[in-house]
């Protein structure tokens, strides 16, 4: 009797870097570009990011900064691209906060909200007319909250224990900065996991479809012609693959070579950093 081999593993194509073979990009209308080790750390810009954006606009496309940290809102975005040298109007911000507010705004109308987040999101979230409520809320949101104390862990673990609904802005678990990396919204899910046994039950920022969903209404562009640019292959470039989006992998930030070869997610392109796509442009 003749043994059937077991099937071969069939190895991932792994896109050379800096280079666009099948010309990907020359369909691409609209870049969303992540911002966090993609076009600056900290107050610094990444080399050529400028020019990258420059370009963009040149070869008449259009570009949007798709971020999922929420712990800052458009306008705080705005003003710090301000101070470094780019003046854009809050139409090129979309953040993970204003798609949760979208996401709630068509879900939970007029639903009450404990709000896990920064002063300046609670701002954000009370001027789209969502109520935040800290004490008999019908729904929790939490967000990446750099003003988190103890108070806040402790409220936010019974209301999640209790079994409201929850729902998270993204999954990051580290934000990088000039210096490394801080500890961002998926700790803070950890955190709340360890004490209350949950996770989030709907996560919305990248590389979830609720924030693809909001991109597509806020940039007016087919899936087909957008290319989501970022440093992280769990988020940024998942937003891409999995969604029918091209998905380009810098390695200006978080994710290295060797994170690529161990990744089920393979990127549609893969660059040094943003400097690296001007001549596919």
């Amino acid at each position: 009797m003749k043994r059937t081999s077991p099937e071969k593993e069939i190895p991932k194509k792994i896109p050379e870097v800096n280079q666009d073979r099948d010309q990907i990009l020359k369909d691409i209308r609209c870049f969303a570009l992540d911002m966090d080790g993609t076009i600056y750390l900290g107050e610094k810009w990444i080399e050529g990011a400028k020019d990258f954006l420059r370009k963009i606009e040149q070869s008449g496309r259009n570009y949007v900064f798709l971020t999922n940290n929420s712990s800052k809102n458009a306008a705080v975005y705005v003003e710090k691209l301000h101070r470094m040298g780019l003046d854009v109007g809050k139409d090129k911000i979309i953040t993970s906060g204003q798609a949760t507010i979208a996401y709630l705004q068509q879900h939970y109308p007029e639903k009450k909200v404990f709000l896990l987040g920064n002063p300046l999101l609670q701002a954000e979230f009370e001027q789209a007319g969502i109520v935040l409520d800290s004490e008999r809320p019908d729904v929790v949101v939490t967000a990446f909250d750099t003003t988190l104390d103890y108070r806040k862990m402790c409220k936010v673990c019974d209301f999640v224990r209790a079994g409201l609904p929850y729902l998270a802005t993204h999954p990051d678990y580290n934000c990088p900065t000039e210096n490394g990396f801080v500890p961002d919204a998926g700790a803070i899910h950890a955190f709340i996991h360890a004490s209350a046994f949950r996770y989030p039950d709907r996560i919305i920022g990248k590389p979830n479809k609720d924030i693809v969903d909001y991109l597509l209404k806020r940039v007016g562009a087919e899936k087909e012609q957008i290319a989501m640019v970022g440093d992280r292959l769990y988020t940024d470039v998942a937003t891409g693959v999995n969604h029918g989006l091209k998905g380009v992998l810098v390695l200006s930030g978080e994710a290295t070579m060797e994170d690529v070869k161990q990744s089920e997610v393979v990127p549609h392109l893969i660059f040094d950093s943003v400097r690296d796509i001007i001549p596919f442009l």
